[in-house]
Formats: C-alpha cells, sequence, structure tokens
C-alpha cells in the first residue's frame, strides 16, 4: 500500500467540516434529554378527496378517523401542493418543492427547480429528529427520488434521508397485490405468498415497528405514507361488496348529498355553492355504463375503508403502548382527488404483465371489465374525481381548490384538550416540519451535515393547536404552469394556459365568481408577489 500525505490545508478543513457537523448534531441531541418528549405519527392518504371522510361529509365508513377527529381538531383550509412529489417533498424539508428539487415529478429538466430529485444539501425532518435521538420509522410510498432500480445510487433513499427502518415502495403508483420496488431497509423484496394486500401489510408493518419501538427508550416518529387510494382500483372483493349498490343514484346525488352532510358538519360555509359538474362527464341518467361507474366508486371506497382499518390498527398500537396521551398524531392526505383516466397505451404505471398467480393484467378504463381484481389496472375518473372533491372545482394537478385542498386531522390530548373542534386557520404541509420540530422541542439548525441550511419557509403550528393566534404569510403554488397565491381572503389563481382569476376566498372558496376586473389592484399586487416568490424559489415558466 502506498501512503499518500494529506495536505495541511485539506487536513483543517476536514477536521473543521467535521467538527461542525458533530457539534450541530450533539446540539440537537442535548434537547432529548432535557426534555419528555412526544411520540408523532403522521400519516399520509394518496390522490383523497377534500370530503372522502365520514367526518368530512362522505358516506364511506372511516370509523377510525372519524373518532380520530372527535377526539383532535380537523383544519378547513389546510393545503397541499397539487402533486404527489412536490408534497411529500414539502412535508419532509418544510420548503417549498422547487427550493428542494421536486417542482415536478422524477424528471429532470436539469433546472433548479425540477431535478426530480430531493435536494441532498437540505435537512429532513427525519435527519433532524433522528439527531434529537428519536427513533424514524416509515411505512409506505417514498417517491422522492429518481433513482429506484436495483443498481441504482440510493443516496436519496429512506435510510440515506434520516429513517432506520423502512417498508415500503421507493416509486409511485402501482399494483396492491404485486406492488414494484417493495422494500425493506435498503433492500428489494417480492410480496410474501398468499392473500397480499399492501395497505393491510402497510399497516401490519408499522404495528410491528410500533412494538419493536416500545422496547427502546427513546420517542418514535412514524410516518405512514399509503398509495391508498390512488389508482389502481384493486380491493378484497369482500370489502367491495360492502359498498355494493351504495352508488347507484350516481354521482350527480352523491355530490348533493356530501355538501348537505359537509354543511351540517360545519366544514364549507352555506355560503359556498357547489360548483357544477364538470362539463366533460355526462349527468348520471344519461351514462351508459351505470354497472361499470358504479363498480368503480365501490372499489374506491373499498380502499379508503381499508386505509381507515389500517389506520384503526396503529391507533389501537399507540393506546396498547399507553403512548396515546402524549402522542402527536396528524392525518392529512397528499392532494385532491384524481381525475386521470388510465387508457391502455399510457406508460411508466409500474404495471406488472401478469399476476402472481399468472394470469394477464388488462390496463385501461375498459367499460366491459370490471375493476377490483389483481388482473386489471383502472382508475375511477373524472366523474367520481370531481364527487371526491366535493364541493371545490377541479383535481390533482390543478391548483384551483380541488387540487390543493387537504382534509387534516390532529390529535394530542396533552396539547389539545378539546376533541371534536373545527379550525378555519390558513394552513399548508409545508407546516408540518417545523410544527413537529417545535412539538419534539427540536431547533432548526443554521448548519447541518456540513452544509448551510435556507430558513424554513414553513411555521409551526402549535399556536393553532393551543388556541393562540396564528399569523398566516402569503402562500404560493406552481405545478405544470397552473399558479395560485393566497394572502388572506384573497386567492389569484390560473391554469397553465389561462388568464388569472381573483376570488374572494371567505366568501366563495369554490371559486365561482371572478373578481378580476373589479379589483385590478388586488390582482397586480398578488401577482407581484407571485413574481417574486418565483424567482426566490427556483420556479420557471412550464413548457409541456
Amino acid at each position: 500500500m502506498i501512503l499518500r500525505r494529506v495536505p495541511v490545508v485539506v487536513s483543517l478543513f476536514l477536521v473543521a467540516a467535521l467538527t461542525l457537523i458533530l457539534s450541530d448534531q450533539s446540539a440537537i441531541a442535548q434537547f432529548s434529554s432535557e426534555h419528555h418528549l412526544p411520540n408523532v405519527v403522521l400519516i399520509m392518504a394518496d390522490d383523497m378527496g377534500y370530503s372522502d371522510l365520514g367526518c368530512y361529509g362522505s358516506e364511506i365508513l372511516t370509523p377510525n378517523l372519524d373518532k380520530l377527529a372527535n377526539d383532535g381538531l380537523r383544519f378547513t383550509q389546510f393545503y397541499n401542493c397539487g402533486r404527489c412529489c412536490p408534497t411529500r417533498a414539502a412535508l419532509m424539508t418544510g420548503m417549498y418543492p422547487h427550493q428542494v428539487g421536486m417542482g415536478h415529478m422524477l424528471t429532470d429538466y436539469h433546472r433548479p427547480g425540477y431535478r426530480g430529485n430531493l435536494d441532498t444539501e437540505v435537512a429532513t425532518v427525519a435527519e433532524l429528529l433522528g439527531a434529537a435521538g428519536y427513533q424514524t420509522l416509515m411505512c409506505g410510498k417514498w417517491h422522492l427520488t429518481r433513482f429506484v432500480d436495483r443498481e441504482g445510487p440510493k443516496y436519496n433513499w429512506p435510510l440515506q434521508r434520516g429513517f432506520d427502518r423502512f417498508y415500503g415502495t421507493i416509486c409511485g403508483a402501482g399494483s396492491y397485490f404485486n406492488p414494484v420496488t417493495l422494500t425493506r431497509d435498503n433492500f428489494f423484496l417480492k410480496p410474501p405468498e398468499g392473500d397480499y394486500y399492501y395497505t393491510d401489510a402497510m399497516s401490519e408493518q408499522a404495528v410491528a415497528m410500533l412494538e419493536a419501538a416500545s422496547r427502546v427508550n427513546k420517542p418514535f416518529f412514524l410516518y405512514v405514507a399509503y398509495t391508498a387510494p390512488h389508482w389502481p382500483l384493486h380491493a378484497p372483493d369482500g370489502v367491495v361488496r360492502r359498498y355494493r349498490g351504495k352508488y347507484a343514484l350516481g354521482w350527480d346525488k352523491m355530490r348533493e348529498q356530501r355538501h348537505k352532510r359537509m354543511k351540517a358538519l360545519r366544514v364549507v360555509s352555506p355560503a359556498w355553492t357547489l360548483s357544477p359538474r364538470d362539463s366533460r362527464v355526462r349527468s348520471w341518467e344519461t351514462n351508459p355504463y351505470k354497472l361499470w361507474q358504479q363498480r368503480r366508486m365501490e372499489v374506491y371506497a373499498a380502499q379508503v375503508d381499508l386505509m381507515d382499518q389500517g389506520v384503526g390498527r396503529i391507533l389501537e398500537k399507540v393506546r396498547q403502548l399507553n403512548a396515546e396521551q402524549n402522542t402527536l398524531v396528524v392525518f392529512l392526505s397528499d392532494n385532491g382527488a384524481s381525475a386521470e383516466e388510465i387508457g391502455p397505451d399510457w406508460t411508466g404505471l409500474h404495471i406488472p404483465e401478469k399476476t402472481r398467480s399468472g394470469q394477464a393484467v388488462h390496463q385501461g378504463n375498459n367499460p366491459n371489465m370490471l375493476p377490483g381484481s389483481a388482473s386489471t389496472f383502472q382508475s375511477y375518473g373524472i366523474a367520481w374525481a370531481n364527487a371526491s372533491n366535493t364541493p371545490f372545482r377541479l383535481y390533482k394537478h390543478w391548483v384551483h381548490e380541488g387540487g390543493i385542498a387537504s382534509p387534516m386531522i390532529v390529535r394530542w390530548p396533552a396539547v389539545i384538550r378539546q376533541g371534536g373542534q373545527l379550525t378555519q386557520q390558513v394552513a399548508h404541509i409545508m407546516d408540518l416540519m417545523p410544527t413537529i420540530l417545535a412539538a419534539a422541542k427540536v431547533p432548526y439548525p443554521s448548519h447541518f451535515k456540513g452544509y448551510t441550511l435556507r430558513p424554513l419557509e414553513g411555521r409551526s403550528l402549535l399556536p393553532v393547536f393551543e388556541g393562540k393566534p396564528f399569523r398566516r404569510d402569503p402562500l404560493f403554488w406552481e405545478h405544470e404552469g397552473n399558479k395560485a397565491v393566497r394572502d388572506g381572503k384573497w386567492k389569484l389563481v390560473t391554469h397553465s394556459r389561462g388568464n388569472w382569476a381573483l376570488y374572494d376566498i371567505e366568501t366563495d372558496r369554490t371559486e365561482m365568481s371572478d373578481l378580476a376586473k373589479q379589483f385590478p389592484v388586488i390582482v397586480q399586487d398578488l401577482q407581484q408577489q407571485y413574481e417574486a416568490w418565483a424567482k426566490r424559489c427556483n420556479v420557471e415558466p412550464w413548457r409541456d
């Protein structure tokens, strides 16, 4: 072996860098020994509409999440980023997605805001909690790196971004019976033999992780990222049967009934008009494929139902561990309902060619084939997504309310003393990281792992939990050229090729009455705010 002398300057630099890293992490870690820290359970649904839970107006059976709401606090004006990857990036970092390279999905456009890969020079909530002495556990969908192949780099996989344990999928959607990129820690798995169903497996693994965590004298952070109810429409037939015939009245009646219940629950204001049915959708009476359409919504409802059952098992384990009183539980959806209609030639969907029993998998929304089994790969489409997002307009991808409004439930008995309450406080998914750090008494450092951190964009919601005043800064969105800014009651929004429209969200959250011509000064002010934000946060004009 030939030993080479390391230059003195380089040696001093490495010593200084190592000292900085250790001092940053030790400064964080000292907090864990000085305070009685809460556990954190963060649960996220995938592509679930604003009104898809019973406690937000749905007919779907969600008793566990309804009880969570009854014991906790429901947000009625909580926002996401309109799509899977951007939302997850904001959740993990407390930043706008474009600031951390995730302004779109997993394609590298060679622009700082659109790299399709989570920035390595930013700290995740798991990294900071882990440095403070937390056990960090994750089950479910990661979807924050374009490197998902067996032989590809893993520096942006969950274990490399702060989690101690991981069971789930690295990529986005896929079969519930045979998920692609199923992984334990850093190693790909095949689903075990038998009646495997991803939602159930995720819930079981989460419970097992909690059981193991209880044997270690450290608080835990558990992040469960369900793929339910994202397409494909897959669910065991026994659960689907619970909804047989429930949607025979069709989407128009369903929207009306949900809207009525939402007003009774005070989730929406009676002053907000129910948005009209999507112009691309026929009335239920003139729809020629009623049995197939019913089945689509039946399977979707079963997927939500099974997720709720899994949430129930996780929360029951927390109760069995006598940790309920001091465990912060957060449940939300990553974006609005998806109107995506899967065609027979869609590519990049991670579809297995055959089922595990050897049957061919049929891709596409075919009215001659009922969805639900492993041999189909369908979505529930525009009409039902329109109903899931009652009473709002549009869907995932867009930044109108149907795309970016999430149900969010928070329970923390040690802090939220009175359950069953609603808050109209405007909040955003990037607020969750600073909220969790504040709850855990973990300071956000100026440096971490040798790099300088930018200030957090999100703000802690602990004052809202405690019933104290909370001032909301303006919020901004961009996805695929769809743009929006909300400042107070005003929201300025546009389609990728449309003109700016102005809405008074207090009186018209369903975005029915454009006030842009009446208030040109407000439009100009909000547009200037948007342009300044876009320049600061790596947002660029979208080109297909």
